[in-house]
């Protein structure tokens, strides 16, 4: 995300961000693969009993590691903007946030937050669908700036 870009307007809020084509993949995937085989598992007549569960119990696994990378996303209101990770939520009030960066390469945003650190945001990376995490950052950033530390109108 350039400096050099035109501020665009932030949105109306409450508003959600997440990578939406890449939740996608990764719910179809997940479904398709516990399916494919958990059909295996049912259809394969020399399976005892036993190898029939643990095929299925090793699907629902690794669906569930498929649905956790699904999981990330960004929700902005009134007050401030909830960063859901893989494994992590984490709520910020909007004067904690003092920037958003998304550079050449980023896998994902970071946020600079007002006590020194660095916070990814995995819920806007630019994987399959760039210009909609680009978009995004811009977003976010107009409601950092617009409701931040750096807000003039307080």
């Amino acid at each position: 995300m350039s400096e050099s870009a035109a501020p665009s307007a932030p949105p109306a809020l409450p508003v959600t961000y997440r990578p939406t084509r890449t939740r996608a993949v990764l719910l179809g995937v997940g479904l398709a693969m516990f399916a494919t085989i958990t059909a295996i598992a049912l259809l394969l007549e020399s399976l005892s009993p036993g190898e029939r569960v643990s095929f299925v119990v090793t699907a629902a696994l690794m669906a569930s590691v498929l649905v956790l990378l699904s999981r990330p996303k960004v929700v902005a209101d009134e007050t401030g903007v909830t960063v859901v990770n893989l494994t992590t939520t984490r709520r910020l009030e909007w004067p904690q946030i003092l920037r958003v960066n998304l550079r050449p390469g980023d896998p994902w945003v970071f946020l600079d937050l007002s006590d020194g650190t660095s916070l990814p945001v995995l819920g806007i990376q630019p994987g399959i669908a760039r210009a909609r995490a680009i978009e995004d950052a811009r977003a976010l950033r107009a409601l950092v700036e617009t409701r931040g530390t750096g807000a003039t109108d307080h």
